[in-house]
């Protein structure tokens, strides 16, 4: 079971030149794999993309991605994650979206699809990434 960060389906979507082929190829494992996990942050971050909800349904199709809620104890952890990030002198390229992203895949024990490693590995050492550089 995976997370995909927003990033992965992004890349695909607007066929990112860098990115694209990195990421359709991990989507089409992860989704032969199975299952592909996506939240509210990540379909929120894709639905900016997208002038109707019917049109973002059609790209997280319900039969390809497993949309589950953020558990309370994931939204805690992302929050102080984030506040030691600032407290380390942090900037704000790193959102609080983000935090939820990491802690959520932390607290339900999936691995993190995401070409952003080097952030979400100093914010959740014990997270298991998915990255090019990995």
């Amino acid at each position: 079971m995976v997370l995909v960060d927003t990033n992965v389906i992004l890349d695909v979507v607007t066929g990112d030149p860098r990115w694209s082929d990195w990421s359709r190829r991990q989507l089409v494992h992860w989704l032969d794999t199975g299952p592909v996990v996506i939240n509210a942050i990540i379909y929120g971050e894709i639905g900016f993309a997208c002038e109707r909800i019917e049109s973002l349904d059609a790209l997280l199709p319900a039969h390809l991605y497993d949309y589950r809620a953020i558990p309370r104890e994931a939204a805690f952890l992302a929050a102080r994650a984030h506040a030691a990030y600032r407290e380390r002198g942090g900037t704000r390229t790193m959102r609080l979206p983000d935090f939820l992203i990491g802690a959520h895949a932390l607290v339900e024990g999936m691995a993190l699809l995401t070409r952003d490693g080097r952030r979400y590995r100093q914010a959740f050492p014990g997270l298991k990434l998915i990255t090019p550089q990995a």
